[in-house]
């Protein structure tokens, strides 16, 4: 039988998701619970699409997207390759995008990044694979891309295209203010886009300026298309995309008119979406505990009003009717939310001992706990908990730092070059410093570092984490530097988890058996290095929960320097003082390599520790203008429970 993508659109897709029309949304959206479910289902459309070409005996022309949203898709086509036999022998591909100037054998490029995740396994015939070509001479530029553009249309066209979005709703390096109707072509990236990419080239000042893409008109010219949205970095560009007007400024909305389009987005990324943020105002819903305490925060947050002043007006003239005549009155409600979210503060993070617990977050008892506190890079940690790690500190609990990698590749070369040389002053004749000094004095941007470059990189970065952990009042023995396997590839690509990392971090816990697990719950990227290490702590606690001792385990997901938890998310508040606000600032600046010209800043100029700080301080602030005690700051966590 003949499966086209309007049946798996409609049965597979949603089947497997969410999908709900409303009236704000323009474009047909499916949301998953997480990206490696649904980059399955997208990996099992193309190769359905490709073996109905093969019986017809045609070729199947896919337009392909680079980035870290289809890495799970291609990861799957490859395993239907060599556990299933999926032939590529008919498949045609035309890579979206490449930067300009950028070499095939430059590890950043396009052309290295698909044939790393998908040619070089599959029976794909090289004169099929077309990817545009970084180093075309600019007197030869423009006519080559009007022959990229002749050339798709030789095939008849695109049959499918896989698309990422950027957070300027770029789709290919189609950056705001493209035409409709444009083609392939060079462009200029805009400033998000490089701060985007700079992680990927250690700092935007290497990042290319220019890139070749194909255009508007070319994209949506694909018979069928298929855009995929992972994580909370996502979510407010795809609510532009999807429910905005149709613009220039956002040129993902072109798509609003392509009759074959579906976005699939996951949990984190659907989260600004109306259905998702607001569902009471699409159609009535079903108002469970959590979505009261989520409708009434939000309506404060509109109103700019403290909840116990909210009035039965407010509540009706926002779509919230349905929600009083399950609660009563206004009064009865606002004050039942007032108190569930005052319970969440606590100055006593590892719990209060000798006291009533019944609305405090954590027990009482044991009244000094085991905890670990889990980092994935060797600043997490007190960046993101610094006053609840000094308060479980200065409380007499057992606090134990986990850092889960090395973070050698956040330390830059010049960073590397200068403890080197210091080396190399105290010991003439050390000639591993040497050969280090030597290495970074002739490193190219296709090198990666030696293994004694990110030996001593990683060990720039412990020694910092030592200095931060023994201001904070914790032993030497109760440090952990895991150095996770999975990180230690060299470069900003990473391995895959496997059972050696989750045996590392199942030792651990194993062995202190902790009260409490203090761990980065910030999936911005779902396939960055916090979601890989909260992975592997989630694979672990699977192992570990048939173990006695995990019956008093609590775990507790902070997140990181960008985003927080929303406030009706939050389950734990930790309020800190100007003076532990301080301290926590102190900590970080320990950090010494990652404090001045971090190579992973983002679009956010703001040194982390500021960020931090702005961060609690905006926390404590929602706090207060919710009608709570008014704090200088609050760091935010909540529960995970296994």
């Amino acid at each position: 039988m003949r499966v086209d993508s309007t049946d798996i659109k409609s049965i597979a897709y949603t089947e497997a998701g969410k999908f709900e029309e409303t009236r704000f949304e323009k474009i047909h959206n499916v949301i998953f619970d997480s990206s490696n479910e649904a980059s399955i289902i997208v990996a099992e459309e193309i190769a359905a699409l490709i073996k109905e070409k093969e019986e017809l005996n045609q070729p199947c022309v896919l337009g392909l997207a680079t980035g870290s949203s289809p890495i799970k898709v291609y990861e799957e086509l490859v395993r239907m390759h060599k556990e299933e036999g999926l032939s590529f022998s008919n498949v045609v591909t035309f890579n979206l995008d490449e930067y300009y100037p950028m070499g095939k054998d430059n590890i950043q490029s396009y052309f290295y990044f698909m044939h790393e995740h998908l040619f070089n396994h599959v029976d794909i015939l090289p004169e099929n694979i077309n990817i545009p070509n970084g180093m075309v001479s600019a007197d030869d530029l423009y006519q080559y891309c009007i022959d990229y553009e002749l050339k798709i249309k030789s095939y008849g066209g695109l049959d499918f295209q896989l698309l990422g979005i950027g957070r300027t709703g770029h789709i290919g390096f189609n950056e705001p203010g493209s035409h409709l109707n444009s083609g392939t072509r060079s462009i200029t990236l805009d400033h998000v886009t490089r701060a985007d990419a700079a992680p990927a080239f250690l700092g935007i000042d290497n990042v290319p300026r220019k890139a070749i893409t194909m255009g508007i008109g070319t994209v949506k010219s694909a018979k069928r298309i298929v855009l995929l949205g992972w994580g909370l970095n996502k979510a407010k560009i795809l609510k532009e995309t999807i429910e905005g007007e149709e613009t220039s400024s956002v040129p993902a909305t072109y798509l609003q008119d392509h009759d074959n389009t579906t976005f699939v987005i996951d949990s984190e990324a659907s989260s600004e979406l109306t259905r998702v943020k607001t569902p009471w105002l699409v159609a009535s819903c079903r108002w469970t505990d959590i979505l009261k305490l989520k409708a009434v925060v939000w309506l404060s947050e509109l109103l700019g009003k403290p909840i116990l002043k909210l009035t039965d007006k407010d509540y009706n003239d926002n779509g919230m009717s349905g929600l009083l005549t399950e609660e009563g009155t206004a009064y009865d409600l606002n004050i039942k939310m007032f108190n569930k979210l005052q319970h969440t503060i606590t100055g006593w993070p590892g719990g209060k001992p000798n006291a009533d617990d019944s609305h405090r977050p954590e027990r009482a008892n044991p009244a000094k706990k085991r905890v670990i506190i889990f980092s994935p890079h060797p600043d997490d940690d007190v960046i993101s908990m610094g006053g609840t790690f000094d308060r479980l500190v200065e409380q007499g609990h057992e606090v134990h730092i986990a850092y889960q990698t090395s973070g050698n590749i956040a330390v830059s070369d010049e960073e590397a070059l200068k403890f080197a040389e210091i080396i190399c002053k105290l010991n003439p004749d050390n000639s591993e410093a040497k050969a280090i000094i030597d290495f970074l004095q002739s490193k190219t941007d296709k090198d990666i570092d030696s293994k004694a470059l990110r030996q001593l990189k990683g060990l720039i970065r412990q020694s910092e984490s030592l200095a931060a952990t023994r201001y904070l009042g914790v032993k030497d023995e109760n440090v952990h530097f895991l150095n996770l396997p999975f990180y230690e590839t060299g470069t900003i690509k990473k391995g895959n988890l496997t059972s050696d990392d989750i045996d590392i971090v199942t030792s651990l816990i194993e062995a202190v058996k902790p009260h409490q697990i203090y761990a980065a719950g910030d999936l911005a990227d779902p396939h960055g290095t916090h979601k890989v290490c909260l992975d592997a702590l989630f694979e672990a606690i699977d192992v570990l929960k048939p173990k006695a001792f995990m019956n008093d385990c609590w775990v507790w997901l902070y997140r990181g320097a960008w985003h927080e938890w929303e406030s009706y998310e939050i389950e734990m508040a930790v309020p800190m003082s100007p003076d532990q606000v301080l301290k926590k600032r102190h900590a970080i600046f320990y950090h010494q390599s990652q404090k001045d010209g971090v190579m992973f800043q983002g679009d956010d100029s703001r040194e982390f520790w500021v960020r931090a700080e702005d961060r609690n301080r905006l926390t404590a602030k929602k706090y207060n203008d919710l009608g709570l005690a008014d704090y200088a700051a609050i760091e935010a966590f909540k529960r995970y429970h296994f």
